[in-house]
């Protein structure tokens, strides 16, 4: 696979890390539910805000972690690249540009991290009063808030694969762009997990200021979309 693909590593760690959050996430709100009913509503949110709030510096510091991991990785495939070409490359390794790239997708991270906590309980609330409503399906709902652990962890192991996507995508289109290269190559996984509409993708060059229009997507470029693994090999002047 190129230098330029995003890093299994990061996303695997964390991954890891925000399944622990999902445990920990169920747990609460295991404590106020019996069956298809929350025992004290205004406790369980008051928990959980109270643990989404808790998230911040730990959650900070895991992207942090993170986003340094990926940087250095990508910025190993541009040195490989500069090698390669004879020249030098001069990517950003410590100007403005970049930093305000990392420091967004960090505060972007953060956010999701603290979501979690707050998207269970409202999913649990729903489920709860579909159960009020319609008192047949109480043993289906009770299953389904039961599965509270299951849901945020597949939730947060979105986030982990969008996330490291999104973050390698940017940071590899900022020093493109900083070494005058306005053109890639939109690159999949090959894996019979690529959505179609992206497979066809394969190979294709596009502008960074003009991305491809997906059906059901938009316009966006590889990587950019929730649980794509595509990205993009930056076509490099010579």
């Amino acid at each position: 696979m190129s230098r330029f693909a995003g890093s299994r590593q990061a996303e695997r760690r964390m991954a890891a890390e925000l399944r622990r959050v999902a445990r920990l996430v169920a747990d609460i709100i295991a404590r106020h539910t019996s069956g298809a009913e929350i025992t004290d509503t205004k406790k369980m949110n008051e928990a959980l805000r109270a643990y989404s709030s808790s998230l911040g510096p730990w959650a900070e510091t895991l992207t942090a972690k993170i986003l340094e991991s990926v940087q250095k990785n990508n910025l190993k495939a541009w040195t490989e690249a500069s090698r390669e070409l004879g020249r030098e490359l001069r990517t950003l390794r410590a100007t403005t540009e970049l930093g305000a790239t990392v420091t967004k997708l960090q505060n972007d991270q953060v956010t999701l991290i603290k979501s979690l906590p707050i998207e269970a309980g409202a999913r649990a609330q729903a489920l709860a009063q579909q159960a009020s409503i319609d008192g047949s399906r109480a043993s289906q709902v009770a299953e389904e808030i039961a599965r509270t652990g299951e849901v945020t962890a597949s939730r947060a192991t979105l986030i982990a694969r969008t996330e490291i996507a999104k973050a390698n995508a940017a940071m590899t289109q900022a020093r493109a762009e900083y070494v005058g290269a306005d053109q890639y190559i939109w690159r999949t996984a090959q894996d019979g997990d690529v959505r179609e509409s992206h497979a066809e993708l394969e190979g294709q060059v596009f502008k960074y200021d003009d991305p491809p229009y997906i059906d059901g997507e938009g316009n966006h470029g590889p990587g950019e979309f929730p649980n794509c693994r595509c990205f993009a090999e930056p076509i490099i002047p010579s």
